[in-house]
């Protein structure tokens, strides 16, 4: 397993499938995609497997230095990696599944598409040079773009554009920071680099520019207008894809990038995150409140999840920073479960309007089965993987802000408020539209695409240590690296007990 370039593999599998798929049929790309997914899924349990817990921080790095001038290809990956790279692999094979049928029209492309897609995230999450993380990181708008524009709805080209012109605009000035740091630090080499000391009035500037892109690409309010749009003209597989991975990359970012390479810049600064994620959670909700298609409603409550997941990121605690981990995995999982389950009664009917809909728990009982455990988990039940992420976010922010902290669990509410009015006007009822009661209910092909996604949100909310265990070790290491500079928080310490080290601090000021 040591010399084996599993990493690279893991890339080569879909890059060289996407070619392929390209000069096959449509049934042969479909089966090609369906089969390359499934390889990298396979090689991602066996990183999971062979992943060293407690072990070194970067493990099975590969280096090949100067591939062209100052570029190395330089991959790596530690738990946080691991943790979001299973998550691409685990949802790309469900992305192809749920495509089989709907998609009919330039299915070679298509394929293709999203086995790049799949190639550009794993590439993201390993990278381990500056400029091959922007590669990556900049390259999935691509075939993202082509998807919504090709294959989306009504206002697809609209959606794409925006899409595309919102995330790229945000990612030059990070590009500029890029080369800023390199020139200063005289390396390119992530790790490295997580350990230098860029001056301090230096920080600030880079931390905004890096701030300028992970903010649209999580998105965070206001900057998060692109995302309902996206949502509603992707096609089914899109969405999920958007939802649960490329959404990940904003917050991927952020503790990659902007928390341990910027510690004074982020705690001075941490006053703005929480305040943007307490509007986001709260305005947001209330939208979701009111929607009228069922996409619209869901992409606002990403909006408010991914809001949970920046004010965890920015709580400088151990806590905070695991449950703003598990919240991605379970927003990944489970958004992308509820975008499937959207397409799924989308291609029966042809209409995602909540009113045509009502008492599909009749002639619908397992899709109705299913849809509730997803909305059960999207609003936090203990035992779904959504409570962990959100109790561990809360209580990590806690230590830095009551305020925030009461603002955002009131989104949480609201949450069960907008999900419980969804389920309530789909599922039960009376079967008063004739169409809506000749709907049949799961193939085997929808059940076999729920199921595992299903057990997952079950496992992640009874038995999250197997989650939370390769990323214990790095959470811990950025603890220390940021503990010099904890932000200045509102939290008093509970009378009776020793106040932690933020309120101390808070304290000393």
């Amino acid at each position: 397993m040591d010399n084996l370039p599993i990493l690279s593999i893991m890339l080569a599998v879909p890059a060289l499938a996407a070619v392929a798929c390209l000069f096959l049929s449509a049934n042969g790309a479909r089966w090609l995609a369906l089969a390359a997914t499934l390889v990298d899924f396979a090689l991602g349990v066996v990183l999971w497997a062979n992943f060293d817990i407690g072990g070194p921080q970067w493990q099975f790095v590969e280096r090949a230095d100067a591939v062209f001038g100052p570029f190395g290809w330089s991959l790596g990956i530690d738990g946080f990696a691991l943790m979001l790279i299973m998550l691409s692999v685990f949802l790309m094979p469900i992305c192809i599944g749920a495509s089989w049928e709907s998609v009919t029209t330039r299915v070679s492309e298509y394929m293709a598409a999203f086995l790049f897609t799949e190639v550009l995230m794993i590439g993201t999450f390993a990278a381990q040079d500056l400029f091959l993380f922007y590669v990556f990181f900049e390259g999935g708008l691509i075939p993202m773009f082509l998807i919504i524009g090709i294959w989306g709805g009504v206002n697809r080209v609209y959606a794409s554009y925006k899409f595309f012109l919102y995330t790229l605009l945000g990612s030059l000035l990070m590009l500029i920071a890029m080369l800023y740091m390199v020139q200063y630090a005289g390396t390119s080499d992530i790790p490295t680099l997580l350990n230098h000391d860029f001056p301090r009035e230096a920080q600030t500037w880079l931390w905004l520019a890096f701030f300028a892109s992970f903010a649209v690409k999580m998105p965070m309010w206001p900057v998060h207008t692109w995302l309902p749009d996206a949502h509603v003209q992707a096609p089914t597989a899109g969405s999920v894809i958007l939802a649960g991975v490329l959404l990940k990359l904003g917050g991927y970012g952020f503790l990659r990038f902007s928390v341990p390479m910027f510690p004074e810049a982020s705690a001075s600064l941490t006053w703005l995150i929480l305040a943007l994620s307490a509007v986001a959670v709260i305005y947001t909700s209330l939208v979701a409140l009111v929607q009228s298609d069922m996409k619209k409603l869901i992409a606002y409550s990403s909006v408010a999840h991914m809001a949970i997941v920046t004010i965890g990121l920015f709580a400088f605690n151990q806590q905070g920073i695991e449950g703003a981990m598990i919240v991605m995995l379970s927003h990944g999982l489970v958004s992308g479960a509820l975008f499937l389950c959207v397409g799924i009664i989308y291609d029966r009917l042809h209409t995602r309007e909540i009113s045509r809909y009502g008492g599909l728990a009749i002639n619908m009982p397992r899709y109705a089965l299913f849809f509730l455990l997803f909305t059960m988990a999207s609003i936090g039940l203990p035992g779904t993987s959504g409570f962990v992420g959100e109790f561990l976010s809360l209580a990590g922010t806690y230590q830095v802000s009551t305020l925030a902290t009461f603002l955002c669990t009131t989104g949480i509410i609201l949450g069960a408020g907008y999900m419980l009015y969804l389920y309530r006007r789909i599922a039960f009822g009376d079967l008063v539209h004739d169409d809506v009661r000749v709907m049949p209910d799961l193939s085997a092909r929808e059940v076999a695409l729920l199921a595992p996604i299903a057990a997952a949100v079950l496992w992640m909310g009874v038995y999250p240590e197997s989650f939370i265990a390769p990323m214990r070790g790095d959470a811990k290491t950025l603890v220390a690296r940021v503990a010099r500079a904890q932000p200045t928080g509102d939290s008093q310490p509970t009378p009776g007990h020793a106040p932690t080290a933020a309120s101390a601090h808070a304290e000393g000021h």
